[in-house]
């Protein structure tokens, strides 16, 4: 057994999650509970990002403290987490003491190490909102692909930005040609790890194709230093004589979230963050989840600062999504063309957004949400594949053998193809192929329903009630087993499972069912979805978006 560090990524607590922020979240909590039902020691971290000038900007707008807007958010964010099952061992925020106290130390060791250093620099002001702007309320066209962009990134080819180097410059918050002003900073020398972050770069395995690829193209291009210190407002105070009312930027607080988040779940448990974080007696696998957006932060940034802390494990797996469009169409939030994730909640099965958000997710490639898919996809396959072949089994043993499983034997080909179902489906979750492995296991459950098809234990029962028997004490080892294999996508319907055969907590490996179990407190495990919530959800997407 080894050390299973999960970085998921940290939503911005300005505004309700959409299901385009969720599908680059939920493979944290599937990896997690994989490696929780394998035995391994598992540490599985996130939290809610507070601060920014976006979140203060529309604390002004409102009349309340930032504060404020980050609390609505971040408890919103638990709650829908919690109905959707994730397994966090901490779930925190970046504005409370502890985080500030370990981005602080950090900031203070690069400084040490000389891997910061003071700049004077011309900053985008904006004289009607006198304030100096952040890069992203900077907005323009973007000098390599002559797209619109934002100051820090451009959405449409990728390329790292300063706001100094945008054209037609303008003030996102209200719209005027900003000027630019000197003040001193406080730089990143990430020049400095160039050669450092190429080999690393160069031997990493576990890494999705579109962070293999972006990484090359950055390095290939050279890196730059960056500012690490901003004009802002709400953020972590930079801990440096003649730098007060500065904060530390975004792109290296936010990633020492994984770092303070260990650190304080430790405080909090009496665990060890340093045995996820510092290479000792047991091995350290490291995940960060997250999105396509993110890739450079994780690949380059969050390496690079902890190459210079130093002594500290870096990241092994990168599991970055593609973008998922609504309707064929990119989310907006200033549209109201989202799928709120509080909203889809109150009225659908977490397990069903879980699996269609994992079978038909932005895995490797763009994806589409569109209600007529969600909803074919639980009547068809959640309800009509899996739900069904549970169903059948143990309604057709509650009535005709008094809800006590029937003796038998575990047919040895079922046993043997379960049994490597485990490893197959193991190491494609391992390696990130959530898509292939949830896929794998539904092939599984096609053959199941194949199975008790071509057996007809209803009609074995009149020829030969052994024989009906034998079959049912099989369909039941199989669905014990899928409720295992399906757990870390589908966790409250294997969990209700669980308690229809009263099995233990769920563990990777082959399980058995002994005869005569009662089968207890048996129900459906999913709803059938009236296909006419197609058409009402669509009309009713664009009629919030004014469409």
């Amino acid at each position: 057994m080894g050390n299973i560090f999960i970085g998921g990524a940290w939503p911005y607590a300005n505004g309700p999650l959409h299901l385009g922020r969720l599908v680059s979240l939920l493979p944290g909590d599937v990896i997690a509970r994989y490696f929780r039902a394998k035995g391994e020691h598992v540490l599985y971290v996130s939290g809610s990002d507070c601060y920014g000038t976006p979140i203060a900007v529309q604390a002004s707008q409102q009349g309340v403290s930032p504060s404020e807007i980050a609390d609505r958010f971040h408890q919103e964010f638990i709650d829908c987490f919690q109905k959707l099952g994730f397994t966090y061992d901490l779930y925190t925020r970046t504005d409370q003491p502890f985080h500030q106290t370990v981005v602080q130390d950090v900031f203070r060791q690069l400084l040490e190490k000389g891997y910061l250093y003071p700049k004077t620099i011309l900053q985008t002001y904006c004289e009607t909102d006198q304030l100096f702007l952040p890069d992203r309320y900077v907005e323009g066209t973007c000098p390599v692909c002559g797209k619109r962009a934002r100051g820090d990134q451009c959405e449409y080819c990728s390329t790292l930005l300063d706001p100094a180097e945008l054209t037609d410059k303008w003030c996102k918050i209200c719209g005027n040609v900003p000027v630019e002003r000197p003040t001193a900073h406080y730089y990143l020398a990430l020049s400095k790890f160039q050669a450092e972050l190429e080999k690393y770069a160069g031997q990493a395995q576990g890494w999705k194709d579109n962070a293999v690829q972006l990484t090359r193209r950055y390095l290939s291009e050279g890196l730059q230093d960056r500012a690490a210190t901003r004009d802002l407002t709400w953020g972590v105070d930079v801990p440096v004589a003649g730098f007060e009312g500065k904060k530390i930027y975004v792109w290296i607080e936010a990633v020492s979230g994984y770092l303070s988040a260990s650190k304080e779940w430790a405080a909090r448990t009496g665990g060890s963050w340093e045995s996820f974080w510092k290479e000792g007696v047991k091995p350290i696998t490291s995940y960060y989840v997250h999105g396509k957006d993110n890739i450079p932060f994780h690949t380059l940034i969050w390496p690079a600062l902890l190459e210079g802390i130093g002594g500290l494990h870096l990241p092994d797996r990168i599991i970055s999504c593609e973008y998922l469009t609504l309707e064929g169409e990119k989310f907006s939030t200033s549209r109201n063309w989202a799928v709120w994730v509080p909203d889809l909640l109150s009225r659908y099965d977490p397990d069903s957004i879980r699996y269609f958000l994992i079978a038909n997710g932005p895995e490797k490639r763009d994806a589409d949400f569109s209600w007529r898919e969600f909803i074919y996809s639980h009547n068809g396959e959640l309800l009509g594949a899996f739900g069904n072949f549970v169903n059948r089994t143990l309604t057709f043993i509650n009535k005709s053998f008094d809800g006590r499983v029937p003796d038998g034997l575990f047919e040895e080909e079922w046993a043997g193809d379960l049994e490597q179902l485990y490893v197959n489906a193991g190491a494609l979750i391992e390696g990130g192929h959530l898509k292939a492995a949830l896929e794998l296991i539904f092939t599984t459950v096609r053959k199941a329903n194949k199975y008790i098809d071509e057996q007809k234990p209803w009609a074995q029962l009149k020829e030969s009630r052994k024989a009906s028997e034998y079959t049912l004490h099989t369909c039941v080892q199989i669905i014990a087993n899928l409720a295992n294999l399906l757990q870390p996508f589908i966790p409250f319907s294997c969990d209700k499972i669980r308690g229809f055969l009263s099995l233990d907590q769920p563990s990777w490996q082959l399980i058995s069912v002994a005869a005569n179990k009662e089968i207890a407190n048996l129900q459906l495990l999913f709803e059938r979805i009236d296909v006419k919530r197609i058409e009402e959800e669509t009309e009713e997407l664009k009629k919030k978006s004014g469409i």
